[in-house]
């Protein structure tokens, strides 16, 4: 990978973004992806795109979400101690004795999910359940809830402290690969398509949206608003190369084995088909996954707007999703922006995508 996109990977994920405070990641992507776009532009919520080729036909949108999950401050009892909400998926379970940075308003505060020790358990809750959200609560180091409150608010956002590190070789490990891979990949392939524009017939438009780990409210946001033509959407998929994990459950995944694409659903059967063949033509290795009822990313929000926009999804294998130490292959990465690039030079001017009847 280029020293500079790593660097700009390493900013992106490194700078918190909780659901429904996305503002200063969203900053870093639009300070990155200015320069490879003809106009760039957010909306109302904090919704950012980048154009290129603006009034070329069909229009693409390449859409990733920005946000990461978190908490947020919920009460403040008379010691001083906080407690939290939680925003989107979070484990409990892993979140005791991490560090963490409430995101106040007269700036950051450090403070610790605490953890009783062992030797201090009663002995009937030596083997109890794993916790629940309000079982949490962080030591900010105040002394009362005068003092607390001086420095945080209640719905102050919360983020783990981890922050991106080379684990060995390709690998890398961070607390927010979900969803900074895809927002980096769309950027990516705005840069990719820069430096071959004439190429181009399609008006690509890169999107970073925001509070997918919420509700996928962004991207029905920002969908219904650009009304694409057709819609590329990037996220991360569970990787199952791991121990315990059942690949007769979810499907075989690996890390190094290349970005991974989704069958059924939304993903409509003809851009998928134009996908793999991009995808043949780049000599690019795909992973296959087959899906349910819903795919549980932006793309299920995607492919019902305005009576139907064709969609598909590529996704990153990563491996300890929603954690503080999801793993990812830096090689994998680098062929999706390679691929959505491909995919955008493909189109042909006005060209539809339509289930043969």
């Amino acid at each position: 990978m280029k020293h500079t996109s790593l660097d700009f990977l390493q900013q992106l994920v490194n700078t918190p973004s909780p659901s429904g405070h996305e503002a200063r990641g969203q900053r870093v992507w639009l300070d990155y992806v200015s320069p490879f776009a003809d106009e760039t532009f957010s909306d109302a919520y904090g919704n950012t795109v980048a154009v290129l080729n603006k009034g070329g036909s069909p229009r693409v949108m390449l859409a990733a979400h920005a946000d990461e999950i978190a908490m947020t401050v919920n009460f403040v009892d008379k010691e001083g101690f906080v407690y939290v909400r939680k925003v989107g998926g979070v484990d409990a379970a892993i979140t005791k004795a991490q560090r963490v940075t409430i995101h106040a308003r007269k700036g950051p505060v450090k403070g610790v999910v605490g953890n009783v020790a062992p030797h201090l358990m009663r002995l009937e809750t030596k083997e109890r359940k794993p916790p629940e959200m309000h079982d949490l609560f962080i030591d900010i180091g105040a002394d009362s809830r005068k003092e607390a409150l001086k420095r945080v608010n209640i719905g102050d956002p919360i983020t783990l402290s981890d922050e991106f590190e080379l684990l060995h070789g390709d690998l890398a490990v961070a607390r927010a690969f979900d969803n900074r891979i895809g927002t980096f990949a769309v950027a990516e392939a705005c840069r990719l398509l820069s430096e071959e524009k004439t190429q181009l017939k399609a008006e690509v438009c890169a999107v970073s949206n925001i509070m997918e780990e919420v509700g996928l409210f962004g991207a029905r946001q920002i969908a219904y608003s650009l009304k694409p033509d057709v819609a590329l959407v990037v996220d991360v998929t569970h990787a199952t190369d791991y121990p315990t994990v059942s690949q007769i459950q979810h499907g075989d995944v690996k890390l190094g084995k290349g970005p991974a694409i989704t069958h059924g659903g939304c993903n409509h059967p003809a851009v998928v088909a134009r996908i793999e063949a991009v995808a043949k033509n780049l000599k690019i290795k795909l992973q296959h996954e087959a899906m349910s009822a819903t795919s549980g990313t932006d793309t299920d929000a995607i492919f019902w707007t305005r009576g139907g926009i064709p969609s598909a999804l590529i996704s990153l294998p990563n491996r300890y999703m929603h954690s503080p130490v999801e793993v990812i292959n830096l090689k994998d990465l680098e062929k999706i922006p390679e691929l959505l690039a491909g995919f955008a030079r493909s189109l042909k001017s006005g060209e539809e995508f339509k289930v043969k009847i």
